[in-house]
């Protein structure tokens, strides 16, 4: 009778090992490959909307409109699908924004929401769609510093090691909602990156994405 209950014991801190995780996750398939995506439970609105909109199939075949190497790779404007290649992307959306959600940082691998300028966007409000994915940098101190002094933040010193290890784009920390970050897969936002644009940032040839929620 020990036995039983000790191997139902066992069964149960298993069980509970398996489930400690309580992100969800999603995949990004494109011809470059697939990176996997965890969505962070820190920033629910856009978790829930992200999630919404990939059960919903919208990201399907959507380009990855704007590349720009050492940034970023940008996609996610439902305009985007089958669009000539003299078409301005960049506008299109489901109809509504979303209010910032901002916090995390923009080291490499980052899932973040577009969003328009400031100027026209107090509220930092993020696209309803369109979102980013970052390459960036390597960091140095020195640039840590200035952005510290520039825009009143502080990072830990695991967070600079991160910055000058893994690269980033850290002049875009507390201006833009991060949601999300590669956790599979970085390799391909280095290859989308390194494909050959034509004005405005637009790869010459299209780069298809779908998205799926695997967990």
């Amino acid at each position: 009778m020990n036995r039983f209950f000790l191997i139902l014991s066992f069964i149960a801190v298993l069980f509970s090992a398996c489930n400690k995780d309580k992100h969800t996750y999603a995949e990004i398939e494109t011809d470059f490959g697939i990176m996997k995506v965890k969505l962070y439970n820190s920033t629910p609105l856009h978790r829930d909307n992200f999630i919404k909109l990939a059960n919903e199939n919208f990201y399907e075949d959507l380009l990855f409109h704007r590349v720009i190497q050492g940034f970023m790779i940008q996609g996610g404007d439902p305009d985007s699908k089958g669009a000539a290649i003299d078409k301005p992307l960049g506008g299109g959306g489901p109809g509504y924004q979303i209010d910032a959600e901002i916090g995390a940082l923009h080291i490499k691998g980052a899932l973040a929401a577009a969003r328009t300028s400031d100027g026209i966007n107090p509220e930092r409000k993020s696209s309803g769609s369109q979102f980013y994915i970052v390459q960036g940098k390597i960091q140095s101190d020195a640039a840590l510093d200035g952005i510290e002094r520039n825009k009143n933040v502080k990072y830990s010193p695991e967070q600079r090691e991160l910055y000058k290890n893994l690269g980033g784009t850290p002049q875009l920390d507390n201006d833009y909602t991060v949601f999300g970050e590669v956790v599979e897969g970085i390799e391909v936002v280095d290859k989308i990156a390194a494909v050959k644009t034509a004005s405005p940032n637009r790869p010459v040839e299209d780069v298809k994405m779908k998205v799926r929620i695997i967990k």
